[in-house]
């Protein structure tokens, strides 16, 4: 298939710098954790992609372990890229990240110098590019002197591979000294990839946005719709086809009782006064949050995409709105 861009791709999205850096990200990013593996038609990954980028979306995030099955995700979107959107490469910014499970014996996990270099030479060859814009550390290693972890996240920006760093469900007091260390190394550290939600308030109580924040650092956030219950998804109970039954591995039937879907309710009334889907209002509730830089979304098709771009219709909140979403969620 021939593809050529829309030409207004940049007119009617925001783009944020990360922290005190030079580098912007779209205000939606596009995560392709799920849906963008082997068992996932791959037209259909083609059509999220040019959707994406025909309105203004530039970032792509991946890791090593996008699947299933592992590497299929990269795979996958460097045919994408290489087939089709090769010519606009340099309008794009491609993250992926190593840190988690990836292959057998002691050095294909966590945050040794030799899983970072051996997993990012991997994820280039599946995606065949020369670099990526960022690499991320995927968590934080209790075994790996902090030390090491960063040592190699630098030795990988010197040696061209990539452009920046970033960290990747880090705490906050950790990453304040793993950006002391990079900063020292004069490594160019420009953002912080975690989870968080309406619903999901860990950031703000580890410390991770405040030490951003102190560190001029950005954040890039995922999870942003806590795995679909902030959608219209499971306002009328669970759907037969939903990720709950289909998938339990990150969302279960126990997430959804009956006290949560009431939460739920009560937070979609507040979105319909808003004009906006519930998914619409906790996108823009979270771009809405001090340091956040960029949200990440997850979509199984086209429309999705297009649906959570209206998100940013609409980013401002009052301040009575902020304390019935905290009361509603009982934060």
């Amino acid at each position: 298939m021939n593809y050529t861009p829309d030409t207004g791709r940049y007119d009617n999205i925001e783009y944020r710098k990360c922290g005190e850096s030079g580098l912007k990200l779209s205000a939606v990013s596009l995560g392709l954790w799920h849906n963008f593996g082997d068992n996932a038609d791959f037209n259909n990954m083609c059509q999220m992609c040019f959707t994406a980028f025909d309105n203004g979306i530039t970032h792509f995030d991946l890791a090593n372990n996008y699947g299933p099955e592992a590497g299929s995700a990269e795979t996958n979107f460097g045919k994408i890229l290489n087939n089709h959107m090769k010519g606009y490469r340099d309008e794009m910014i491609i993250s992926t990240k190593a840190g988690y499970y990836m292959w057998p014996g002691p050095y294909g996990d966590y945050g040794s110098k030799k899983y970072l270099t051996a997993s990012l030479d991997q994820s280039l060859k599946r995606m065949n590019l020369d670099y990526v814009d960022i690499f991320y550390h995927h968590r934080m290693d209790p075994d790996t002197p902090l030390y090491e972890t960063m040592w190699a996240l630098d030795s990988i920006v010197k040696s061209g591979k990539a452009l920046y760093v970033g960290l990747s469900n880090y705490d906050g007091a950790t990453m304040e000294k793993a950006a002391e260390i990079l900063d020292g190394l004069h490594c160019p550290f420009v953002i912080n990839q975690n989870r968080y939600s309406i619903l999901d308030r860990t950031v703000e109580k580890n410390g991770i946005i405040e030490s951003a924040v102190l560190k001029q650092k950005g954040m890039i956030i995922f999870s942003p719709l806590a795995q679909g219950l902030l959608t219209d998804r499971y306002l009328n109970g669970i759907p037969d086809d939903s990720r709950v039954k289909t998938d339990g591995r990150f969302l279960n039937e126990n997430a959804l009782s009956g006290e949560m879907l009431q939460k739920i309710s009560k937070l979609n009334e507040i979105a319909q006064k808003r004009g906006q889907t519930l998914a619409q209002m906790a996108l823009s509730w979270v771009y809405s949050r001090e340091g956040v830089t960029s949200v990440l979304i997850g979509a199984s098709k086209p429309e999705q995409i297009l649906q959570n771009l209206k998100m940013t219709e609409n980013i401002n909140f009052t301040k009575e709105e902020y304390e019935e979403i905290d009361r509603i969620v009982n934060i």
